[in-house]
């Protein structure tokens, strides 16, 4: 399925500037030093390739379990008006992807969930983070969730 989801018409400010950056790397930090939960929930290091630039990204992220050792992500940038640039990087280049989780490197597929399969992970992930409802709440476009499983030449994840 495609990454297809358009910007929205209304929505909470898009969390941006020297602050944030600051923050996102602090959080990297922390996930890769002492891994488990953060704010609530499971962190992992989300590293796509520019879909403009070309050069890699990471980015902390919260993730749900998935079907058959997959992790969810929502690309919610705390209910923005629009999606967050990794979106686009994952949309630009699915299959050049990696997370960072449990001390361990795995590259990954990215597949943005679609129908009945996104609403039935929709309701599991509001009910592990209410937070995300309250984001879908100030904005218009539906939240990606994407699906992270990984490369067939990579063994699973630890759930």
């Amino acid at each position: 399925m495609s990454f297809d989801t358009p910007v929205g018409t209304r929505g909470a400010r898009q969390p941006a500037g020297r602050l944030f950056r600051w923050v996102n790397k602090l959080a990297a930090w922390r996930i890769r030093r002492k891994g488990g939960p953060m704010m609530g929930f499971n962190a992992l290091i989300l590293t796509t390739v520019g879909a403009k630039s070309g050069l890699e990204r990471t980015t902390p992220v919260g993730w749900f379990p998935g079907e058959g050792g997959s992790r969810l992500i929502v690309a919610s940038a705390a209910g923005a008006v629009g999606n967050p640039s990794w979106y686009h990087n994952l949309a630009a280049h699915p299959d050049r992807v990696r997370i960072e989780v449990d001390g361990r490197t795995v590259a990954v597929v990215a597949e943005q969930l679609h129908g009945v399969e996104r609403a039935d992970a929709w309701l599991k992930i509001i009910e592990a983070a209410p937070r995300f409802a309250q984001y879908q709440e100030k904005t218009d476009r539906q939240l990606p969730i994407i699906r992270l499983t990984p490369r067939p030449d990579q063994d699973p994840p630890r759930p």
